[in-house]
């Protein structure tokens, strides 16, 4: 049976310094029923095929919509925030064509890692004083912890889908903790991007079919990470040289004035993926790539995907010194690596590509690959 909570703030006051403690930079409470228009916008979202091939979210469209279909019993929501700030603008690397930009949440431990555990220790506070049950979440359930944070007053949803918060910005990591005990609410967050547009105006592939709305279809952080096919012909000169991920959105944010680096140092950048040589990633083998990415969330797509990306920014990069490691993955093990070495070796050595082409046609059965060869640059 639930012990009743009899002093709510004072428990509340006691969780929130725990999260502190742990390392939370934001704490919120909303009701589990706080967000009654989820189901409706995610129908429309989906029905629009916004989703691109991220089939998940649509089999998860009832539990994803409504926390209590996800868990019947919760009453109330609590989402806690971390600061991920970049020391540095991510926008600053895209004049430097030899080098890949590895996206500003990824250069580091995997915040799945870093965060859950501390989720449960707080979750176990939680349930020991409340006497309820708990779960947590930490962006690996059908939960759509964004419009909740905003419910429970972590900031807003801004133009470009995120979570805007006026103490961190654009950079905030998410987790959230349900539980069957009715806890008093936070004042919700006030949506406060007024006239500006700096986010959709960055895209570099018009991804935003109007404001608060994403195309994960014309999505480069989508293409880059969850895309498993090739990024298609029509995003690879836009794509530049990021090989994982895609900040630009986030980075122009102006409440990002506010933000602070992050003060946890396991969320800082690694030196290496601060300004990786495209040269050196590209020469990476499937145990090199598990070793430098170990604990990463880019160790997530695999050598192969990440080969892909590498190429296409290589192909980006106007510089023939990179033709002789294109030249080495025409023969890759994997269709994804020879398809972009192909298109890759066509934009930096055209007069190259064509001496060869027959050669290898002759000896390529995939028929994606034969299309790279075929095909528009």
């Amino acid at each position: 049976m639930r012990v009743p909570l009899l002093d709510p703030q004072k428990l509340i006051a006691e969780v929130r310094a725990r999260a502190e403690a742990l390392g939370f930079d934001a704490f919120g409470i909303a009701r589990a029923d706080a967000r009654p228009d989820l189901p409706e916008k995610l129908a429309h979202a989906l029905a629009e095929g916004w989703h691109a091939d991220m089939e998940w979210m649509a089999e998860t469209e009832e539990r994803r919509g409504d926390p209590r279909r996800l868990w019947a019993e919760a009453r109330s929501v609590i989402l806690l925030g971390v600061n991920y700030g970049p020391e540095t603008d991510p926008m600053a690397l895209l004049a430097e064509k030899n080098i890949g930009i590895i996206s500003a949440y990824a250069r580091n431990r995997d915040y799945h890692d870093i965060i859950k555990g501390r989720l449960k220790e707080l979750a176990g506070l939680m349930a020991r004083r409340l006497g309820s049950d708990v779960k947590v979440f930490v962006d690996t359930a059908p939960l759509m912890e964004k419009p909740l944070a905003e419910a429970a007053g972590l900031g807003w949803q801004g133009k470009h889908s995120v979570l805007v918060s006026r103490q961190f910005g654009s950079w905030l990591f998410l987790g959230a903790i349900l539980t069957d005990a009715e806890l008093p609410p936070d004042t919700p967050g006030a949506e406060s991007c007024g006239s500006c547009t700096r986010c959709l105006d960055i895209c570099p592939t018009d991804a935003f079919p109007a404001p608060f709305r994403l195309d994960a279809r014309k999505c480069l952080a989508y293409y880059s990470v969850e895309h498993k096919g090739p990024i298609p012909r029509e995003f690879r000169v836009a794509m530049g040289n990021r090989v994982y991920g895609c900040d630009d959105c986030l980075a122009v944010c102006p409440w990002n004035k506010f933000a602070s680096v992050s003060r946890e140092a396991k969320l800082r950048s690694r030196a290496e993926f601060e300004r990786p040589a495209l040269a050196a990633l590209a020469l990476l083998d499937d145990a090199g790539f598990r070793d430098l990415f170990a604990g990463s969330p880019v160790k997530r797509i695999g050598h192969a995907r990440f080969l892909r990306n590498v190429l296409i920014c290589i192909g980006n990069s106007d510089n023939a010194a990179h033709v002789p490691a294109v030249v080495a993955r025409l023969d890759d093990a994997s269709p994804l690596v020879r398809g972009a070495a192909i298109w890759a070796l066509r934009r930096l050595d055209p007069q190259g590509a064509d001496a060869v082409r027959q050669e290898w046609l002759a000896q390529e059965s995939d028929a994606d690959v034969r299309e790279e060869w075929n095909g528009a640059v």
